[in-house]
């Protein structure tokens, strides 16, 4: 058994969801997810058990391209954040009525498709690939499904696909260049190459930009706030819970080892970027009025601080990074559905004309305020594991970069817990809100059992990811 079944699962799957008409494309959906899934535990399972999983077949001979797939521990963390988040997100969809619902699925599952490959591949163009088909669903279901003025939606969706689309091309480039030293696109063979400190520069900073805009680290951020805000819900869980991993990921399994000389001279450079997205993301989060760009600003801080781990270029930066990769992704979902559940009930996002769903619905506040308090990184909550072993890291590289960092605990509890006052507290609002439905309520419970679970016991994914961060740490320590 190999890992591209997971592959096969998704891609079928969004064909036949298509195929099956708009009254069945969300339960098809979901049933291709759950096996998607299920299918990556039966992966784990055979990878804990000393299995190769692996693929790597002859696909194009010249120039040589190999169909490699690469399942190693961290391959498999991304693997299983996308396999588990997707199921969530189609589920938490079920609330509402979509035009085309069999093509707004279908791109859904096919999303989820371009994501994993490009979690799993090990030969450059395949990658490179997988991550440009990655934004092609992401385009359509925010222009066609988005909200608000269909103009101003169509600007920002624009802006967010060319400029995206742009700094991928200096990545593509990168990835010739490399191919031209040697003479494969496989990730080994380019991790053994002997670059001079002026290549590495420039491969480095083509890296920099597809990543740097994907993420998004500061000044690349420009498009975050609006598609964030202009995309339905859905595509923005699938945005900031998984497409922004894309980024990060990669920084830590292509960009770090392949330059690592560069990585080394500049690296407090990007740490003070990274640093710079947490202030500016949490400064910016505390002056908006609208539920969801509040939250999209509030993921711009958290990123940066992952960001800022990756380049510590330590094994507990890396581990960390990974480790609030996993933690923001179900967070970050589960706060932009808890927006979601709000709008349909009130038809606003606008903080100021919220207030008062505590009296009309203990149980949603309780699970809203459960997700607050993992977001600012609640002692046994997941997130609190990865942000305090980024910061960790972050201390043996700076004790000031430490300090700045941990701003974003500081601020992110303020702009939060204001925003938790202001949305829920409060005299009775004269809208009805309506408690929680059995639907929405297993969403919500199953993001928070994540987040709980993993935040008293973190070792499962430490166990899983760590052999494969120190592989990658040593091919950055060789040279």
């Amino acid at each position: 058994m190999n890992v591209s079944l997971i592959l096969i699962i998704l891609l079928v799957g969004a064909f036949i969801t298509y195929f099956a008409g708009d009254k069945l494309a969300s339960k098809v959906a979901l049933f291709f997810s759950l096996a998607a899934l299920g299918c990556s535990v039966v992966l784990l399972n055979h990878f804990n058990a000393g299995e190769n999983i692996s693929l790597i077949n002859a696909w194009i001979t010249q120039p040589k391209i190999s169909f490699a797939l690469n399942a190693d521990g961290l391959a498999l963390a991304m693997l299983l954040l996308t396999t588990a988040l997707t199921p969530i997100i189609i589920f938490s969809s079920f609330g509402n009525e979509y035009k085309n619902a069999k093509g707004f699925y279908a791109l859904i599952l096919f999303m989820a498709f371009a994501m994993t490959g490009t979690f799993l591949a090990a030969d450059g163009l395949l990658y490179y690939i997988f991550w440009e088909l990655a934004l092609i669903p992401i385009y359509f279901i925010a222009l066609i499904w988005g909200n608000g003025d269909a103009e101003e939606r169509r600007k920002a969706v624009v802006k967010f696909f060319i400029y995206t689309l742009a700094g991928s091309l200096f990545m593509l480039v990168a990835f010739i260049y490399l191919y031209q030293k040697a003479g494969s696109f496989l990730i080994e063979d380019l991790y053994k190459l002997d670059l001079s400190a002026n290549e590495q520069f420039w491969i480095f900073l083509a890296f920099f930009l597809a990543y740097a805009i994907k993420i998004p680290i500061i000044p690349f951020h420009t498009w975050q706030a609006n598609v964030y805000q202009k995309a339905p819900t859905v595509g923005t869980m699938l945005l900031s819970g998984i497409m922004l991993k894309m980024g990060l990921y990669s920084v830590i399994r292509w960009q770090l080892p392949i330059a690592p000389l560069a990585a080394k001279e500049y690296m407090n450079i990007f740490i003070a970027l990274g640093i710079a997205g947490v202030i500016y993301g949490s400064i910016v989060a505390l002056r908006q009025k609208d539920l969801k760009k509040l939250l999209a600003y509030s993921s711009l801080a958290h990123v940066g601080l992952i960001a800022a781990g990756t380049y510590t270029l330590t094994i507990d930066g890396f581990r960390g990074a990974v480790l609030q990769m996993i933690a923001h992704g179900f967070v970050v979902v589960g706060l932009f559905y808890a927006a979601e559940i709000i709008y349909r009930r009130f038809e606003t996002r606008n903080i100021e004309e919220l207030g008062g769903i505590r009296t009309q619905s203990p149980k949603f506040t309780s699970m809203f305020l459960i997700l607050v308090l993992a977001s600012v990184a609640l002692p046994t909550t997941f997130n609190f594991i990865g942000e305090f072993t980024v910061l960790y890291s972050l201390s043996q590289i700076n004790i000031w970069f430490a300090v700045l960092g941990g701003t974003t605990i500081i601020l992110g509890a303020y702009y939060m817990l204001k925003m938790f006052q202001s949305v829920m507290l409060g005299e009775t609002n004269s809208k009805t809100f309506a408690d929680v439905s059995v639907n929405e309520g297993i969403s919500m419970v199953a993001i928070i059992a994540v987040l709980i679970f993993f935040g008293f016991y973190p070792k499962p994914i430490t166990d899983l990811i760590t052999p494969s961060l120190e592989t990658i740490l040593n091919v950055i320590n060789k040279n």
